[in-house]
């Protein structure tokens, strides 16, 4: 058996020669597809320096596996071995820092960065539905604005036709107070309604900047173009969403509810009687109470919602194509795997040279060198002898002395003479 793996090892030399060389190439050719997006200036500096670099990469690579294919197979002591296998590592550690990831970046560079464009779209959808809730939260208190208002619409009516509030019907101080009230809150229910249709339109801006983001993110062609319009929707839409967070109607309405406490002054009475007196200055008393529980209640409801946290505006942060394949090397497995098997499937050509050698070695024993010796090696072995004998009779020999006798090879019959 040990002669048909010599012999197989024989043959597949030309083959190991031309597998690492091929392997060697192709790793370089993909590290200069990676490389290239990481370097800057001209188009001529970049490509040499992309052209030099995989160069290196290439001869690099060639020249240490066939150091390790040559002598790892054939060392047999042990710690010679273990120094070897160390430095194969080591080697192998230093090629995939060099040439593995760029090749990673060549094979999944594109998809990585689709990917952090997906990511981005998702996150800015979030901010701007965050940001969209805060700015229709103070809409929810346009129903109540607009009950207080109607109340004081309708007790100023009340008191005006029937007198229900003093007991004497007319257009008197009580009335004008209400009246008054009830003006303060329709004009800040039409602040509300006027900033609904703002964050509206806002709101709409968003979604088209979105549909757009993420149709880029789903196009074909050419990376970096598509990634240069991503990042001009992206500011884009961080401007809609600054623009929502300053949409926010809550503080107007609580600077509105602290002012209707605050800047209640309560009219003099002016009943054309002692007693009518009384009663409008009772129930101007009553109202200025209302008035106060009225903006207590807006002022907290109007807290409740400038104590929600505020969408902060997020930054769209490009990246090369090797930045994008190792902040998402987990979700490129494969592309990994395949570049690093480009560079280091010599090392399973190695192991099974080293198995190979080993059983050689197991069948032919310690003498497995004598094995290998050739027809031709010991034809050349005994010109060598008779050309030493002759110079010894040339030189002169004693007559004592034993002339050595060469020896005696026994040729095999033919096949003739065996018949």
């Amino acid at each position: 058996m040990s002669h048909a793996l010599r012999g197989g090892l024989d043959r597949l030399e030309i083959t190991t020669k031309i597998t690492l060389a091929v392997l060697a190439l192709a790793s370089g050719v993909y590290t200069y597809l990676g490389v290239r997006g990481l370097l800057s200036g001209t188009s001529s500096l970049v490509f040499f320096g992309a052209i030099i670099y995989s160069a290196a990469v290439s001869v690099g690579i060639y020249a240490f596996w066939s150091y390790m294919i040559r002598f790892l197979p054939h060392i047999r002591h042990a710690d010679a071995r273990r120094m070897l296998y160390g430095a194969m590592v080591l080697g192998s550690a230093m090629i995939i820092a060099m040439s593995s990831w760029l090749n990673a970046a060549a094979l999944a560079g594109s998809a990585a960065l689709a990917q952090h464009m997906a990511i981005a779209t998702e996150r800015y959808q979030q901010t701007l539905d965050q940001a969209h809730n805060t700015a229709l939260a103070a809409q929810g208190l346009l129903p109540d604005i607009q009950l207080a208002s109607q109340r004081f619409a309708r007790l100023a009516g009340q008191e005006r036709e029937t007198g229900a509030l003093t007991g004497t019907s007319g257009s008197g101080t009580v009335v004008q107070l209400l009246t008054q009230m009830s003006g303060q809150l329709n004009g800040l229910a039409e602040e509300v309604r006027q900033s609904r249709t703002q964050v509206r339109s806002l709101f709409e801006q968003g979604g088209q900047h979105l549909a757009k983001m993420r149709q880029i993110v789903s196009s074909t062609g050419p990376i970096e173009p598509r990634r240069n319009a991503f990042a001009e929707e992206a500011v884009a839409l961080t401007g809609v969403i600054a623009g929502l967070n300053q949409t926010s109607i809550a503080p107007a309405v609580k600077r509105a509810a602290d002012d209707l406490s605050r800047s209640f002054i309560a009219p003099v009475a002016g009943g054309s009687t002692a007693s009518l007196a009384a009663r409008q200055t009772e129930v101007v008393g009553n109202v200025e109470r209302a008035i106060k529980e009225q903006s207590k209640a807006l002022s907290e409801a109007a807290d409740d919602i400038l104590k929600r946290p505020q969408a902060k505006p997020i930054r769209f942060t490009p990246l090369s194509t090797p930045e994008a394949v190792l902040l998402y090397a987990g979700d490129f497995l494969p592309s990994w795997a395949g570049a690093i098997s480009i560079d280091l499937l010599p090392a399973v050509l190695i192991m099974v040279l080293c198995i190979v050698q080993a059983v050689i070695r197991r069948e032919e024993g310690d003498d497995h060198e004598d094995h290998a010796v050739t027809a031709a090696d010991m034809r050349r072995a005994m010109r060598v002898y008779q050309r030493l004998g002759e110079e010894t009779d040339e030189n002169g020999q004693s007559p004592g002395e034993d002339k050595p006798t060469p020896p005696r090879v026994e040729t095999l019959p033919s096949a003739r003479n065996r018949q």
